[in-house]
């Protein structure tokens, strides 16, 4: 009964509701913005090396809120995600995972400005997110409360049990391990990082990202030169099957669009209200800075790393049997390519990814924790209801927490696309005080009152601090 109602409600979130608000709203940002995720490619990556505006030993740099980001974003859903999303939409479910990601940079763009403008100063670090400016802009606390609950329990716990499952099954596939051997593993580990706060989160993910990152990439081009000779018929046929115009193995173009959107959403999380969270950890001279991060993070995960992904599934033609699915289609398919010890890769591969990624995502849980109250007891027993969902998704078959995830996943991403489509007119503000003075030759700063922005706090207290050392 809870299965079939939870399936009802996704398949007219997932089918209607979300491809609207995502791809509508996407482009609504990217023309307002005058296509902003594109005009600033280069802005990105001079910003993302900036060192950080305190220099207290315990703020966060910009690279290291970008590893944050990237260490959930880049997960389960680069690997077994693109590969459930070809064998259920087909080939064409790639192309809409483009899409979203290139629409969703300007989405991503703002919601993450949005965060740095509202963000908030507790002992050690900054912190904020969507939970954060719907309450300080819209003034609506019952609502960021409500995207509060749902991102703990979504990202902390649901996600985290999808992650150590894909983990597991990974280990279980390559070395014939004990799916309980391999849980204990992961939960002992989550529970050394997570314990240790912000920082060693942001330091871990500094190392474990960009290794990752890189290894994997290095091995998607070692398939592509073996296979050179396909890789045009293999864009036709991912355009083709986008467009219903060749068949799709798992559907047509419904489906394609579907889970290319679904899946799209799962991996690079624009417009999800997630990344905010790492956004608001960044101490950077202004807003728009991390704004153009994150949205270096969207087309790093997708643009790169799926397609990385796609490219290696694709090219095998494994997929078009229907056999395998998941993490294991992947690593067959790169078996395809390179043999045996694409197993061993893969399952190396999974755990950087999807270890950085249970961190991460235990991070945004614990700090919408602290905006409902700031409480070390239940900090203390979320992060043991984390350890323990990572326990449990490493040992049980988790069909049905996938389609739970994608439920609250989509509730989430309602909440906070109403609250940046309402609040997207400060974002503007934000970007233009940006453009001015980068075109005075200014390394921008950012002044809230001279925007007629309020309620930013954080950005107050530092004015305050300037004066009184002027004064």
């Amino acid at each position: 009964m809870l299965e079939s109602i939870v399936g009802t409600l996704n398949g007219y979130l997932w089918g209607y509701v979300l491809i609207a608000g995502l791809l509508g709203l996407g482009l609504y940002f990217t023309i307002a913005t005058r296509f902003v995720q594109f005009r600033y490619l280069g802005e990105m990556g001079r910003v993302l090396f900036e060192k950080s505006t305190l220099q207290d030993g315990k703020s966060i740099s910009s690279f290291k809120s970008f590893c944050i980001g990237a260490a959930t974003r880049i997960g389960t859903g680069n690997l077994a995600g693109v590969a459930v999303a070809i064998g259920l939409g087909g080939p064409g479910a790639v192309f809409w995972m483009w899409i979203v990601a290139l629409v969703g940079g300007a989405t991503s763009f703002i919601e993450s400005t949005l965060a740095q403008v509202y963000k908030v100063k507790d002992k050690t670090a900054f912190r904020g997110g969507p939970a954060y400016y719907i309450e300080k802009g819209l003034g609506k606390r019952w609502l960021g409360i409500i995207f509060a609950v749902l991102i703990a329990i979504t990202f902390g716990l649901i996600f985290n049990s999808v992650q150590s499952n894909t983990i597991s099954e990974a280990y279980v596939n390559a070395f014939g391990l004990n799916g309980t051997v391999v849980g204990i593993i992961i939960t002992v580990l989550t529970g050394l990082v997570i314990f240790g706060g912000v920082q060693r989160i942001a330091n871990v993910s500094a190392v474990v990202v960009p290794i990752m990152a890189v290894l994997y990439i290095i091995i998607a081009l070692i398939v592509l030169a073996l296979n050179i000779g396909q890789i045009p018929a293999m864009f036709a046929l991912i355009v083709k099957s986008a467009f219903g115009l060749e068949q799709a193995v798992g559907g047509g173009i419904g489906a394609a669009i579907m889970n290319g959107v679904k899946r799209g959403l799962f991996s690079n999380e624009a417009g999800m209200g997630s990344a905010p969270n790492a956004a608001a950890t960044a101490s950077v001279s202004h807003p728009a800075k991390q704004g153009f991060i994150q949205t270096l993070g969207v087309f790093l995960d997708t643009i790169i790393v799926c397609s990385a992904t796609a490219f290696i599934i694709l090219m095998s033609g494994i997929y078009s049997s229907g056999d395998t699915a998941g993490i294991q289609l992947l690593q067959d398919s790169l078996g395809d390519h390179i043999g045996g010890a694409a197993s061993i890769f893969i399952a190396i591969a999974i755990f950087l990814f999807a270890f950085s990624s249970i961190i991460g995502s235990y991070y945004y849980g614990e700090t919408n924790i602290e905006f409902i109250k700031e409480s070390r007891p239940a900090i203390f027993v979320y992060r043991l209801a984390t350890m323990a969902m990572v326990m449990v998704g490493a040992v049980l078959p988790l069909a049905f927490v996938w389609s739970l995830a994608d439920l609250f996943m989509a509730l989430m991403t309602l909440i906070n696309l109403v609250g940046i489509a309402l609040l997207g007119k400060v974002a503007f503000k934000v970007l233009k005080d940006y453009e001015m003075q980068r075109k005075e030759g200014k390394d921008p700063t950012f002044n809230p009152k001279k925007l007629g922005i309020h309620n930013t706090e954080c950005w107050g207290d530092q004015d305050k601090k300037k004066d009184e050392l002027v004064g």
